[in-house]
């Protein structure tokens, strides 16, 4: 019998737009300073002495004080402007590789939700959001308890993340504090 090549995983997301109550670029600017960019130069030297995992785990704890760091940025805003749409929105990868890492040794696909996606957004409202994907979720469709345990704890690392930036935490996101 011949093997079945492909996995078709079916789940729910959940995605929450959260009322943030601040102003675009003064809640853009707090979540910057709360998850700093990913410093490449400062791990690509670790990866070329080839350090020790211990080191890189020094340093993502020294350069994520809130868990996370940005991988990436994209603001949609001047190119979408063309098409005369005038909404605001910075898209982000946020992550930490340390974190991720725990769920890689178990199946390196998780990389599809790691690191998470998350939007600061303005719409026709005026009112800004700060949107994301509950971790959980994605992690979860694994069927793996290791890989879904690491995903609870993303939910609270970021239900933690947004207590310091004074927005509502979903109460599915959990109130214990790692």
């Amino acid at each position: 019998m011949e093997r079945e090549r492909i996995a078709a995983v079916s789940r729910p997301v959940t995605r929450y737009e959260i009322e943030v109550g601040q102003d675009f670029d003064e809640f853009l600017d707090r979540y910057e300073r709360a998850v700093p960019p990913y410093p490449a130069e400062e791990f690509g030297r670790l990866v070329e002495r080839g350090a020790r995992w211990d080191e890189v785990r020094a340093l993502a704890g020294r350069v994520a004080p809130h868990h996370f760091m940005i991988y990436w940025k994209y603001d949609a805003g001047p190119i979408m402007g063309l098409a005369g749409d005038y909404f605001r929105c910075s898209e982000y990868l946020m992550g930490n590789h340390v974190i991720a890492e725990r769920m890689f040794r178990h199946n390196p696909a998780i990389l599809l939700y790691a690191p998470l996606r998350t939007a600061v957004t303005e719409g026709a409202d005026g009112m800004t959001r700060f949107c994301f994907d509950r971790p959980a979720d994605g992690f979860g469709s694994f069927g793996d308890d290791a890989i879904t345990a690491v995903g609870a704890e993303l939910d609270h690392k970021l239900a933690l993340l947004l207590r310091h930036l004074s927005v509502p935490v979903p109460a599915a996101l959990g109130a214990t504090a790692w």
